[in-house]
């Protein structure tokens, strides 16, 4: 949706979610990282949101783009919002973008010269592009020694599949996430967010801040090598350790197959609800509070493996007697009496948890009055939340005053750069 678009529609009486929101002013950014620079050569996803995440925390990013595309996602659209996607919107707050043609010579002197001023590179490009565009670590470190290179990619820098295009939803595949989402006997499903994006990105971020941390420490830089697949198969952990410890390959259930007896999504008399059940204290108070007393008198239900092996049964008399009320008088109880349980939100209903407004969660920015939503930090430091100084920036908005301001370029030169196409 364009500008226009949502203006239309807030004066048609429904204005959009995003003017529900606590409108932020710029400042109260945090600078826990301040003054540490990084050059972002990262498109999509996954890297923009490694550098959101130290942008959020105080680094200084320099996003490089190229001339007249930019960032992949900056195509991401429909939907789109203050004449940005609002996947890139998403992911790029806090950043100055430098619209820059890296890939010729010149260009490339210039990237060379602003890797010279900064602390971190971070790249999603494949091995093979990095060599052929002169920006891989060996090319970093020969004119900043003590750079933290971080190369984000789906498999890796090294081994027979380096340089295979990777995506989040080939890496939820390979990771085995896919297999086990779903219903049982159903097709398999990725998650509802691009989960490897998200984790390798943190991941980068996460690396990244330990390699500075050593630097600071010892005066060393780092390469760090982070992939989709590794990430996101880290993310299983839990489930691949059961299977190479017991042999019992497990499948796709709707999760309903826990380690803990009760842990899954039950219906009520109207909309469904989570239960977690998840040690014998917790039973004991579900039951009572339930009407299921009785079941604490079988002694083959005492304790979680023996819920497990009757799991047929329990899940059974729990559905029957939650389906006789609706949700709201199940999480009212189940509140009082310290059961763990509670609603499936809708991303509507998300967006208008007051919670999530008063902890600086979500909030917009004023981007050329238009509200222009974010999903924050959600990291709280001394009871501050992340606050922010740019929004999400325009196609080398800042191109010129990083070239004047950082490299100490003139007029002219920079100038003549325009006039060659290269910025």
């Amino acid at each position: 949706m364009n500008q226009t678009a949502s203006h239309s529609r807030a004066t048609s009486g429904a204005p959009l979610p995003s003017a529900r929101l606590p409108l932020r002013a710029p400042g109260g950014r945090l600078s826990l990282l301040s003054p540490v620079r990084v050059l972002d050569l990262t498109t999509s996803l996954a890297g923009p949101y490694a550098t959101a995440l130290l942008a959020d925390l105080g680094a200084e990013v320099i996003k490089i783009e190229r001339p007249g595309v930019g960032d992949d996602s900056r195509h991401w659209r429909p939907p789109e919002l203050a004449g940005k996607a609002l996947w890139f919107s998403a992911v790029n707050r806090n950043k100055r973008s430098v619209a820059l043609d890296y890939a010729r010579a010149e260009g490339r002197e210039v990237l060379l010269d602003l890797a010279r001023q900064c602390d971190v590179v971070i790249t999603n490009q494949l091995p093979k592009v990095q060599e052929k565009l002169g920006v891989s670590y060996e090319a970093m470190r020969a004119v900043r020694p003590d750079i933290v290179f971080v190369a984000l990619s789906g498999f890796g820098q090294d081994g027979p599949r380096a340089n295979a295009p990777c995506y989040d939803l080939i890496a939820e595949g390979y990771s085995g996430v896919m297999d086990l989402t779903g219903e049982a006997g159903g097709d398999p499903q990725k998650v509802g967010t691009p989960a490897a994006d998200l984790l390798g990105g943190q991941d980068a971020a996460l690396a990244c801040l330990a390699a500075l941390m050593d630097r600071a420490r010892t005066g060393n830089g780092h390469f760090i090598d982070v992939a989709l697949v590794d990430s996101m198969t880290r993310f299983m952990a839990p489930r691949l350790m059961s299977y190479l410890g017991s042999g019992d390959l497990p499948r796709r259930s709707g999760a309903k197959d826990s380690v803990i007896a009760v842990y899954q999504v039950f219906q009520t008399a109207d909309e469904p609800i989570t239960l977690g059940l998840a040690n014998d204290n917790v039973w004991r108070r579900f039951c009572t509070a339930s009407g299921l007393a009785g079941l604490l008198e079988d002694p083959s239900l005492k304790d979680n493996a023996g819920r497990v092996a009757h799991r047929a049964r329990v899940v059974g008399e729990v559905a029957r007697v939650l389906a006789t009320q609706g949700r709201e008088h199940w999480l009212a109880l189940f509140a009082r009496e310290d059961v763990p349980a509670g609603p499936i939100n809708r991303l509507d209903e998300v967006a208008e948890d007051t919670e999530l407004h008063r902890r600086g969660l979500l909030y917009a920015i004023d981007d050329g009055g238009v509200p222009l939503p974010q999903v924050g930090l959600g990291i709280r430091f001394d009871g501050q939340s992340a606050g922010f100084d740019i929004p999400p920036p325009d196609l080398g908005q800042h191109t010129g005053e990083v070239l004047t301001d950082l490299l100490g370029y003139s007029a002219a030169r920079v100038a003549e750069l325009k006039e060659k196409g290269l910025i």
